[in-house]
């Protein structure tokens, strides 16, 4: 009997994170399910050199 309240507690855990998830989807703050992975050849590239190089005037 101890299994089957795991078994539902752990089923019961997932169903709200994965409605969490949804939820935080919908305002824009993650990417789960609906709207898939960013292509990462879209996203804009910088070097490193160029973000760790010191352009300030003084």
């Amino acid at each position: 009997m101890e299994i089957v309240v795991a078994l539902v507690f752990s089923a019961a855990v997932l169903f709200g994170a994965d409605r969490l998830m949804l939820w935080l989807e919908s305002r824009g703050h993650v990417n789960w399910r609906r709207k898939g992975r960013r292509q990462l050849s879209d996203e804009p590239t910088a070097r490193l050199d160029s973000m760790l190089s010191d352009h300030t005037r003084r």
